[in-house]
Order: C-alpha cells, then structure tokens, then sequence
C-alpha cells in the first residue's frame, strides 16, 4: 500500500478547522498531522512536522496565509500549499498565488474535491477551484494572443500552449493526451518555459500565465506551430 501523504490544517475559526480535521481523517490517503490557529503556529507546525501539504486559511491573526504561504515556500519548499478561501473572489488569492500556493478551494469544497487538490498538488501539479480560476480570468485575462503577435520572453506558441493547460490544472499526462505528443515532450516544453520565464515551479507558471493573459481562450499554437 502507498504510503499516507501527510496533512495539516490552518485556520483561525475552530468550527472550520474542527470540520477540515475530521473530513481528512476519514480519508485513508491521508495521514493528519497537525493544526495551527493562525499562521505563526502554522509555520511553527511545518517546522516540526514537515507535512507535505499544508491546507491554508487566507485571513488569520498575527500572519495571514499569504506571507505564511511566502515563508513556507522559502523555507520548507517540500511543503505543498493549498488555499482555502470562503470566497472566490477574495483578492488575496492572487497574492497567495504569487507567494507560491499550489492549490486554490473555497470553503465549500466536498470531500472528494479537497482529496483531489492534496493528491494533485502532492504530485508536483497546480490545481484550481473553478470558481477560483473563473475569478482569475475576470481579473487577469485578456483575449489570446493571435498570429503575428509578440509572446513575452522568448516563448514559442507550443509552450504558450503548454502553458495554458497548465493554467488550466492539467497534469503533463493530460497535456500529453490533449496535445498529441509524449509525456517526455511535455516535460522539455515545461522546463524550457520555467528556464525562460526564471519562475520556479508550475504554480508561479500560474500566476505568470493569467498576469500574462495568456491562461484562457483559444490556444496560442494556433499562430503556426508543428507537433
């Protein structure tokens, strides 16, 4: 059997962190390792603990969840970040964002979608609530760019492309599937994109995507790229 990935809870309202605690225990993927009340004891928690994934409050006492998502992601960078916001609109979504979150819920979220955003941010990918990214795009997009235009920093359509699907929340094996090509041709589109761009990981390709209005909208490998 696979081992358990390893999970704690930040949130300074008890009912909440009470209703998270419980719903995680319940998942036999899931190993609970700790909650914090607000963000210093958040920190203090990944220091001891190490989990592997943190599930972050936004708006909590004496440090909120972006700079606790900030100082995690320095620090602990084998600490996975997910976001919990009661609103998707909440404008410290994109700051967590750039902090380094990996993963975007609002509250709501059943049991089904808060073990799928664990699972996927353990396994290195970016995973946004819809609600989230729709209030991203609102904010942030702009339509795609055509044929002819410039793409920002040495980029070419293929990995606008790729980037775009990322954006989206897609794995590599998924844009594999939607792009027709290896799983090896994704990776080098990936790492060629971070190598250009100077981001580090595929959450600051999220962020930079939808800064970049280049995260909805038709597919920029329309403007002539090969397979």
């Amino acid at each position: 059997m696979a081992s358990r990935i390893t999970v704690a809870v930040a949130d300074d309202q008890r009912l909440v962190r009470e209703g998270l605690l419980t719903m995680l225990r319940l998942m036999p993927e899931v190993e609970v390792v700790g909650a914090a009340a607000d963000g210093e004891q958040a920190l203090a928690l990944v220091a001891d603990r190490r989990p592997a994934v943190m599930l972050m409050d936004l708006r909590m006492p004496r440090c909120d969840g972006v700079e606790a998502t900030r100082r995690i992601r320095e620090r602990y960078p084998q600490t996975r970040v997910v976001v919990l916001t009661t609103y998707a609109d909440d404008e410290s979504v994109f700051g967590a964002l750039e902090a380094g979150a990996r993963g975007y819920l609002t509250k709501d979220a059943g049991p089904e979608e808060l073990l799928r955003a664990i699972q996927a941010v353990h396994a290195g990918q970016a995973l946004l609530d819809p609600s989230v990214q729709a209030r991203l795009l609102d904010r942030f997009g702009e339509p795609a760019r055509r044929a002819g235009s410039t793409l920002p920093d040495g980029l070419t359509p293929r990995e606008v492309e790729v980037l775009r699907l990322i954006a989206q929340g897609l794995s590599n094996r998924q844009i594999q599937e939607r792009l027709f090509v290896t799983e090896a041709t994704v990776k080098s589109h990936v790492n060629s994109i971070l190598a250009k761009t100077g981001l580090r990981d595929r959450a600051q390709a999220v962020s930079y995507a939808f800064r970049n209005g280049l995260a909805g909208g038709a597919s920029p490998a329309d403007a002539g790229s090969s397979r």
